[in-house]
């Protein structure tokens, strides 16, 4: 009888494929899919002899997705050896019409490094990384025509075939599937933040393969470890997630029926059935030694040297968590954090913006601006903020007058929005619109009395204690006034006048 599973301990490391988002291919000068120029290109028109593997074709190293990698590597603190190359792995590739891949195996771009994972408040975990390499993607196999119809076989669009593919592979260190997920997540930004890959998921610009399996603690003292399955291509966070839970089940029920133990020759790899939530089995996993490696020989190998390393190092921008915490220091929120810290684009819009304001104290006040305000209309018109129209200037100008009162929090957001649309001051454009807050007492008397007059209700609710109905009285008198009041001045006034009439 088999002995009975008394703790299950997750242990799953995690290889990453990276497509870097240069202008050209890893080995020649075709245009890039990863590019966002190219995102459109019709099926097998980023083709070339040299992606085509025509006779006489020779490979050219791309520098530029060199650099690119290097960047990666710098920001998860790998090492960077002096000295790499290329090497040949053979291996049948349906969609790579030369039949092998250009890889890099026993002396990779970038060496042993780590990457400080946060999973709570004040705590961290290191997750070490074991490589980052360079190679070249294959093409894509596709089983339906255009539009969707079905079709009895496979179609094959080269056009991904030798994009630059940088693979990260780390250590076996997560023990959670939150814990991968949150890390594919930061590495997803550290990226995007470097500005090496478009990042997008449903392109395949990222593609996650988690090696999972399971230390088994027996009750008759000894611990034994299912067999590693690599699951394959996931392209989403919820895939993750998803194969990893499932593989716990799996191993477990599988281990209790048939008793297989970690081995050589007893690893496999298995896709992801994104809609039965399963994965399924695809084939036994290749060693190494299967790939028969070998250096390339049309390839020098790379020599990047100190005054090289510390041009690119120059390159790199702020990185993610340095940025996180900036921001945070200043005072911005964490709802605002996730929204900034997901974009880029609109990080760096944001930064000028604060640079306009008078620095990092204006943190808080220019994040509720571009980030309310702005947010809105860039999801109305499907662009970023960055590219509405208004300027750095401007929004430091919105700014200025919200905290000195000179324009109402509706007055921002209708400014905002004129400023979108012309390159006039601010404060011009607030003028012309009426959007400067009335100091006329009379004026504002006036509207808060007909406010009253017209929501009886809402103010006898107010006198009777119930607050949460001055906002009906507030909202008539902003509307009347054309969003040239003031809500809080509004509310102060509208108290003062029921008191004085109770």
């Amino acid at each position: 009888m088999r002995p009975t599973i008394i703790q299950t301990r997750l242990i799953v490391g995690l290889e990453i494929h990276i497509e870097l988002a240069t202008r050209s291919k890893m080995f020649t000068r075709t245009a890039n899919v990863a590019h966002s120029d190219h995102f459109a290109a019709a099926p097998n028109t980023l083709v070339d002899p040299v992606v085509a593997a025509l006779p006489g074709t020779l490979p050219v190293m791309n520098r530029r997705a060199v650099e690119m990698a290097v960047m990666v590597g710098l920001a998860l603190n790998c090492t960077i050896p002096s000295r790499c190359k290329w090497d040949r792995k053979n291996y049948f590739y349906p969609d790579l019409p030369k039949g092998y891949q250009i890889s890099q195996y026993d002396m990779p771009l970038c060496g042993a490094g780590w990457f400080d994972l946060v999973i709570a408040p004040g705590e961290h975990k290191r997750i070490g990384i074991v490589r980052a390499h360079l190679e070249e993607d294959t093409g894509k196999l596709c089983h339906e025509l255009p539009g969707g119809q079905p079709f009895d076989g496979s179609l094959v669009d080269l056009n991904r075939a030798g994009t630059p593919l940088l693979e990260v592979v780390t250590e076996p260190d997560f023990a959670t599937a939150q814990e991968v997920v949150t890390f594919a997540q930061e590495l997803r930004n550290l990226c995007r933040f470097l500005c090496v890959t478009e990042g997008i998921m449903q392109k395949a610009h990222m593609r996650f393969e988690p090696n999972v399996n399971l230390a088994l603690t027996l009750d008759d003292g000894r611990e034994v470890r299912t067999p590693i399955s690599e699951i394959k291509n996931l392209n989403s966070f919820r895939a993750v997630r998803g194969a990893i839970d499932y593989e716990v089940t799996r191993q477990t029920q599988e281990w209790i029926e048939h008793g297989l133990e970690q081995g050589r020759g007893m690893k496999s790899t298995r896709g992801w059935d994104d809609v039965a939530m399963v994965t399924l089995l695809q084939r036994e996993k290749e060693d190494a030694h299967d790939y028969r490696y070998f250096p390339d020989p049309d390839l020098v190998p790379v020599e990047i040297g100190a005054a090289w390393l510390a041009t690119i190092r120059s390159e790199m921008r702020e990185l993610p968590v340095a940025r996180r915490e900036r921001y945070a220091a200043a005072g911005v929120g964490e709802k605002d954090l996730r929204q900034l810290m997901d974009l880029p684009p609109l990080c760096d819009f944001f930064d000028a913006c604060v640079d306009a304001a008078g620095g990092a104290k204006a943190s808080p006040a220019v994040a509720k601006i571009v980030l309310n305000a702005g947010a809105r209309r860039a999801n109305e018109r499907g662009v970023g903020v960055e590219v509405l129209g208004i300027t750095p200037a401007q929004v430091a100008q919105i700014v200025a007058m919200r905290e000195s009162g000179a324009i109402s929090a509706q007055g921002a957001d209708q400014l905002f929005g004129l400023a979108c649309e012309s390159p006039k001051c601010a404060a011009d454009l607030a003028a012309t619109a009426g959007l400067l807050v009335s100091t006329d007492q009379g004026e504002l008397e006036g509207w808060v009395d007909a406010a009253i007059a017209a929501n009886t209700q809402a103010a006898d609710d107010v006198r009777a204690g119930k607050m949460a109905a001055i906002g009906r009285i507030v909202g008539a008198v902003v509307k009347q006034a054309g969003g040239s009041v003031d809500g809080k001045t509004a509310q102060a006034m509208i108290l003062a006048r029921l008191e004085k009439r109770r």
